[in-house]
């Protein structure tokens, strides 16, 4: 037997009661634990990059539609969008409408980079979003989550509406 208030390997006898002593260092360790396997996720932005005016042009059937939205950086630093996806549609990719030459074309690329202090627009005619292969039907008044990547990791949630194709902010 053991005296009493003598600690037995992570036990503690109090008064003929065996009580189990927890770690001092367990907040700790639960912190950490919970970092650690955030990290696997997205990381927040917080409040540097500001989304709004987020809207999808609407067409029916399958044909892709075009994601449109404006982006603000309010950091000092520059920051990269490197893509973004949607549990909505099977591939979302960035495109850019340009023009040369006058011929009207649109082509994908792999970032955009939105200055310290500025404002990316990606509207009808420019930058977008092309989703393509909706998971199912959408329709006007649809809302449509879509997360942006940029390049240190990071990711931002938007929350797109679905507009028909005739009504442009």
């Amino acid at each position: 037997m053991h005296a009493p208030g003598e600690r037995i390997h992570g036990w503690q006898d109090l008064h003929g009661d065996r009580v189990r002593r927890r770690p001092r260092g367990w907040i700790v360790y639960a912190v950490l634990g919970v970092s650690l396997g955030v990290s696997t996720f997205a990381t927040p932005l917080g409040p540097d990059i500001q989304a709004s005016e987020a809207w999808i042009r609407w067409l029916p059937a399958d044909l892709p539609s075009g994601g449109y939205l404006t982006l603000r950086n309010l950091s000092n630093e520059p920051r990269r969008l490197t893509g973004a996806s949607s549990p909505e549609f099977g591939s979302v990719s960035l495109h850019q409408t340009r023009d040369a030459h006058g011929v009207s074309g649109m082509s994908p690329v792999d970032s955009i980079l939105i200055a310290a202090h500025g404002t990316l627009q990606f509207a009808p005619g420019g930058y977008h979003m092309m989703l393509m292969q909706p998971a199912h039907a959408l329709h006007p008044g649809d809302h449509v989550p879509i997360t942006l990547r940029f390049a240190d990791g990071a990711a931002l949630q938007v929350t797109f509406e679905v507009r028909a194709a005739d009504v442009v902010p």
